[in-house]
């Protein structure tokens, strides 16, 4: 019942959002803005914390299988976001020069220059970036399995415990409200719909692929596990309401982690894999990235080639595990391999930066979904191996 109440108050923060955003002067707005920028910060701050807290411990817990189940979980997640970036091409490669017949690029404003700013700046600086956060988890975790000493692995548990009453206690009460100031911003500076009227229909295709991705991600999930994928799909929809408000894989952990323990998994594998997976798990961004991109070069009379394609989506997969997990982080990430692999000058990127962030959110809760499917998979596979003490 909890994931469903916070799905409601989502929804009412998202609704809410959109009608006071309209009709309420910039001051107000602003205020919305101020809170943003502090919890935003303070997500910024708790996201290292929450992957260290949950992996490390995780892996130590695990004993011998943890190196096996890192190297599944690895392995399942760049495979997934490689295939999603492959189908997108092909998907794209066929239907734009049926829906995108007789338009041309046009210059596109930045999303993001109409939004009101905080009364505030406040830069929370985080203990460590969140690279460094899952280097230092897998040594740890690892490093925990090896010496076999209990010491450091309470330690561990402990802050594992801190993480897990911040997140119930502070972040999910104070989601909505974030949610809120987030659509409330973007209703104000009325910058999404500029963009979503000339790209519509690549926008609507997007999102076709996020869902029939999402029901092959479930749909291979369900066969392992013997569940129904779409009795799947429904336990984790509060998990993707959720990063469709707040734009950030990082912080839809807590969100995401609870309602993937639904799913017949043990609690200990998803402790492990869910924060791991927020970060190298990115079909839904790779998607978006692929399709925005072919639709740039392609309104710019330049044919995409599976040749030049299929380097790029390789490196993606790579590349957006660097990605922060905040709003627009994977398209940053991006921006070197569009600039050096598929000759993106600085205008084409402005462009992709203003399409990505338009749709940020649908990507981010792609993303998120089917983090639940891979965790399935991959507690389905090493069940045989990974005793349950």
């Amino acid at each position: 019942m909890k994931g469903y109440r916070l799905l409601m108050y989502i929804f009412i923060a998202i609704i809410l959002g959109v009608a006071i955003g309209s009709i309420v002067p910039e001051n107000i707005i602003r205020f919305f803005a101020t809170f943003n920028e502090l919890f935003g910060n303070f997500l910024s701050f708790v996201v290292p914390l929450i992957i260290l807290g949950f992996i490390a411990p995780g892996i130590g817990t695990l004993g011998k299988g943890a190196g096996k189940l890192l190297g599944l979980t690895a392995l399942i997640a760049y495979t997934s976001t490689i295939i999603a970036g492959i189908v997108a091409f092909f998907v794209a490669k066929g239907a734009y020069p049926v829906i995108l017949k007789g338009q041309s690029l046009t210059t596109l404003g930045d999303p993001s220059e109409g939004l009101a700013k905080s009364f505030v700046e406040l830069d929370i600086a985080p203990p460590i970036d969140v690279m460094t956060a899952l280097i230092l988890a897998f040594v740890l975790g690892l490093g925990m399995i090896s010496i076999k000493g209990d010491t450091l692995l309470n330690v561990m548990n402990e802050l594992r415990d801190i993480i897990q009453l911040v997140i119930s206690k502070v972040i999910i009460p104070l989601l909505p409200f974030h949610i809120f100031g987030i659509f409330a911003n973007m209703t104000f500076a009325g910058q999404v719909g500029t963009v979503l009227n000339v790209f519509a229909k690549v926008f609507i295709m997007i999102i076709l692929l996020h869902i029939l991705y999402l029901i092959f991600q479930y749909s291979m999930a369900g066969t392992f596990s013997k569940q129904n994928p779409f009795v799947m799909l429904k336990t984790m929809s509060p998990a993707y309401f959720t990063a469709l408000g707040t734009q950030s894989s990082a912080a839809t952990i807590p969100v995401t982690l609870e309602r993937t323990k639904k799913l017949n998994v043990r609690e200990r594998i998803a402790d492990f894999t869910i924060p791991l997976l927020a970060n190298i798990h990115l079909s839904g961004s790779t998607i978006t990235l692929v399709s925005c991109s072919m639709a740039i070069l392609y309104l710019q009379g330049d044919p995409a080639t599976f040749v030049k394609y299929l380097p790029f989506i390789l490196m993606l997969g790579v590349t957006m595990v660097a990605a922060p997990g905040v709003p627009g982080g994977a398209v940053v990430a991006a921006l070197g391999l569009l600039e050096s692999m598929l000759g993106f000058g600085q205008t084409m990127l402005s462009l992709m930066i203003a399409l990505y962030v338009a749709q940020d959110s649908l990507g981010t809760a792609c993303n998120v979904t089917g983090d639940g499917a891979i965790t399935s998979l991959v507690h389905s596979i090493s069940k045989r191996n990974i005793p349950e003490a």
